[in-house]
């Protein structure tokens, strides 16, 4: 099945702007397949996330948060997929180093020195979960404040912009 969603902040500004409109997927995740690091996806955030950034754990100074409250929030984010189950996760000037390795991300806006840009402090991705982040690093709410998200909580994958007519494309 394919569902449209509606772009609701400007946390994916480069690639998707707000108001902007996608299709997603939800049928390859709920069909075996897992995602992968770079995959846009819709997902439901630990409770916490949509009221502000609660952190399911204690953490380090200069950590992102390691484990996300236990239930699930209602509402819908969409985020870029940046590190998986077993990874390592540290981020230096909003760009993730996953296992020791910079992402190579030409798709994001930098965080120039704004908050939320350095989480020196390594976590491990918990199994079945995955750290989001949004594209606009310094205007983002994300796994960095309210923690990596449980695979079940993922609805699916957004592959096409369809609104604006301008905009239109695959992601």
């Amino acid at each position: 099945m394919v569902k449209p969603y509606q772009i609701p902040s400007p946390s994916m500004v480069p690639t998707l702007e707000e108001g902007q409109r996608v299709l997603v997927n939800r049928f390859s995740y709920r069909l075996g397949a897992d995602p992968d690091i770079g995959d846009v996806i819709v997902f439901h955030p630990p409770i916490g996330a949509e009221r502000g950034n609660e952190c399911g754990s204690d953490k380090l100074p200069n950590q992102p948060c390691p484990q996300p409250t236990e239930g699930m929030a209602e509402t819908n984010f969409i985020k870029r997929v940046v590190a998986g189950p077993g990874d390592t996760l540290s981020i230096e000037n909003g760009t993730p180093i996953v296992n020791g390795e910079a992402l190579e991300e030409d798709y994001t806006r930098p965080c120039r020195g704004l908050g939320g840009c350095d989480f020196k402090t390594e976590i491990t991705i918990p199994e079945d979960h995955y750290f989001m982040m949004g594209d606009n690093r310094g205007a983002s709410d994300d796994s960095r404040y309210w923690g990596p998200v449980p695979r079940e909580w993922i609805i699916g994958e957004a592959f096409s912009t369809y609104w604006p007519p301008d905009r239109i494309g695959l992601l």
